[in-house]
């Protein structure tokens, strides 16, 4: 299905992950559900296998891929029912570390991005805000320079990796114009920067979330993140890269909650016969497959294109708008037909259904998403 696209390296990949996931993960999972994280020894062990440094460069530990392989290790990643742990790897690789891999400076890079790399470090990036969430522009936050420091006030919301990170990627205004903000490293343990509270989610249950709060935060002048005043198109180029990787989530989502159907229609007896035999439902699960394959083959268009240098805030915004909508769709009719066994808490279509919600909603709402398409006609 794949052949334009992959190589014999990118399914080495993936069957390594699908390793790691039936090791370290699946028979786990449900516990993390429990206590609201995933640990850090888990997390260490991904990085310590050189699965967290895939796009970044070796001189610093990581792989020095490109686009396609990035893709490729999230949608193997996603073939995990349990969202909380694919969210919490794909923020410290695709939505946080990022940030440090394109504006860090060579000094920035050897403090940290090893450890990252490594899974000592788990990283968070902070930009939403109560009040500004898929409009970027409209956050508050603000850092002010004072002598040799800068100075952040502000509160940040739904921070994914907020509580348990060690380092903080974090949007905050440094001008009058709307678009004037700046990025900045904050460590964890920096006075005045603290967690305002663990938030309770109704989905990925076992990935933490936060309210972040900035009181008075002073960090040094050098924890500046690229160039002052240049923070929004930085967040702006990596939302390409992180919805890509949503999108990777959803389109793996779909895939394992229709093989969960499938497999139970064909067991589960009504009406005299296995639920298979059910017209209705053998025609519909086919179109959502048909559906499901072709969001993935536009998916893998979008990665390859990235890969090959192009412009592709349109067609990644219909990725995202499309795959947001599409894995509700699949999941809810495939707990549909699970009838009452599809509400149960312990199912993993009941995950699944629970976890897909977000997907409309994070890393860039649908209806913000279809108008970034059409004011690009």
């Amino acid at each position: 299905m794949d052949s334009i696209y992959t190589t014999p390296e990118h399914e080495a990949l993936r069957e390594q992950v699908a390793r790691f996931l039936a090791r370290e993960v699946e028979p786990h999972g449900a516990d993390w559900e429990e206590q609201g994280f995933v640990p850090r020894d888990v997390l260490r062990r991904m990085g310590a296998a050189g699965l967290f440094g895939l796009l970044y460069e070796s001189e610093y530990g990581g792989a020095g891929a490109d686009a396609l392989t990035n893709l490729v290790f999230a949608e193997a990643l996603s073939q995990s029912t349990f969202a909380g742990f694919v969210i919490t790897v794909l923020v410290h690789t695709d939505m946080a570390s990022p940030h440090l891999h394109h504006a860090g400076s060579a000094q920035q890079k050897d403090r940290y991005l090893r450890r990252v790399i490594a899974g000592e470090l788990i990283t968070a990036v902070a930009i939403t805000e109560p009040g500004a969430g898929s409009d970027v522009a409209g956050i508050r936050t603000t850092a002010r320079r004072e002598g040799d420091e800068w100075v952040l006030n502000g509160t940040k919301m739904f921070i994914t990796n907020g509580v348990h990170a060690d380092l903080y990627f974090v949007a905050a205004k440094t001008g009058p114009g709307k678009r004037d903000m700046s990025m900045f490293i904050v460590e964890k343990g920096t006075p005045g920067f603290s967690v305002g509270r663990a938030l309770k989610k109704t989905g990925w249950l076992s990935s933490d979330t936060a309210e972040l709060v900035f009181d008075g935060v002073r960090i040094p002048a050098a924890n500046l993140l690229g160039e002052e005043g240049k923070g929004f198109y930085a967040v702006m180029k990596n939302f390409q890269t992180e919805r890509i990787a949503l999108g990777a989530m959803a389109v793996g989502h779909c895939q394992q909650a229709l093989k969960l159907t499938l497999d139970y229609v064909r067991q589960r007896q009504a009406f005299g016969g296995p639920l298979w035999e059910q017209q209705t439902i053998r025609q519909r699960l086919s179109m959502l497959d048909a559906k499901t394959r072709a969001a993935r083959q536009f998916l893998y268009h979008c990665a390859w294109r990235v890969a090959q240098g192009h412009d592709i805030v349109q067609d990644v915004s219909m990725l995202k708008a499309l795959t947001g909508e599409l894995v509700n769709e699949v999941v809810q009719t495939c707990q549909q037909f699970h009838g009452g066994m599809g509400y149960i808490r312990e199912t993993a279509i009941e995950r699944l259904w629970r976890d897909a919600r977000i997907l409309a909603i994070g890393g860039g709402a649908t209806e913000v998403m279809l108008e970034e398409v059409a004011k690009r006609y």
